[in-house]
């Protein structure tokens, strides 16, 4: 746990060290969505191609399906190994093995590590992960869209907001799109995010912003009903993404920052941080 009087965050050690946690200082709203495995602010990567592998114990509600090792744990509940954790000065480290998302207990042939830095109301987010695959399953050399990070807010945060615009940095007019529900068959796509976050706030325009500097495309949605905290089944999901190759043995790292609080002040963080 972190807590600079501002804002206060939790890493879950039973689950990856995923993060858990996100409220104000002194209040016990959590702002992240932890209803499942598949929830929570994780790493999550693809590579290769799809496949079936149901025979081998592939869930039947994912396949085909790309490697996909995620942080926290699998789509049958069986969660990472925590392999290092730690707090330097004002740093939360974690280091785990993933847990293939759509395959039923096991261990991805990866490592993730990742150091969360608080800082007022920012927290800056560096995640690595280290490919260390045998496998000739999957294919090399194919460009997936990752998700950097995946982020489930609570669907009580249920405004979107972003820029759209061709005048980016330039404190423009900002955007609210149409909230696309996941019963739609897939997420919001938005190709044209040229100040690189969105966020999902509340009638006051108050919640939690995603900025990945090195994003122009974002995944953004609700599943479920518009309304809901942190252990309700319907929430809130922000992935900025970006279309990279993972090969087997592939080291990727990037950082993403998280900001907590009105649209106004989210925007200024992004532009100090820009």
């Amino acid at each position: 746990m972190s807590d600079d009087g501002i804002i206060q965050i939790k890493l879950d050690l039973t689950r990856g060290g995923a993060i858990s946690y996100i409220s104000l200082s002194g209040s016990d709203r959590n702002l992240v969505n932890i209803h499942d495995e598949g929830r929570y602010i994780q790493q999550s990567y693809y590579a290769g191609k799809p496949l079936n592998r149901i025979a081998e114990g592939q869930n039947p509600a994912w396949s085909p399906w790309r490697w996909n090792p995620i942080q926290v744990g699998d789509s049958y509940g069986n969660r990472a190994q925590i392999l290092d954790s730690k707090t330097a000065g004002d740093t939360l480290y974690v280091k785990c093995i993933p847990m293939l998302w759509d395959m039923n207990n096991k261990p991805a042939q990866a490592i993730m590590e990742q150091w969360n830095i608080l800082n007022g109301n920012v927290i800056k987010v560096h995640c690595k992960l280290t490919c260390q695959r045998t496998d000739n399953l999957y294919a090399e050399n194919i460009s997936n869209a990752q998700e950097l990070p995946a982020v489930y807010p609570i669907a009580s945060l249920n405004k979107l907001v972003t820029y759209l615009g061709n005048s980016p940095f330039m404190n423009d007019t900002l955007s609210n799109p149409t909230v696309i529900n996941l019963s739609s068959g897939f997420w919001g796509r938005y190709s044209n995010v040229t100040e690189n976050w969105m966020a999902f706030v509340d009638s006051t325009n108050w919640g939690i912003g995603v900025y990945n500097p090195n994003c122009t495309s974002f995944l953004a949605g609700i599943a479920g009903k518009p309304n809901g905290e942190s252990l309700d089944a319907s929430t809130a999901y922000i992935a900025p993404t970006l279309n990279v190759i993972l090969n087997k043995n592939t080291v990727f790292e990037y950082d993403y920052y998280l900001i907590v609080g009105t649209i106004s002040q989210i925007r200024t963080e992004i532009y100090q941080l820009k």
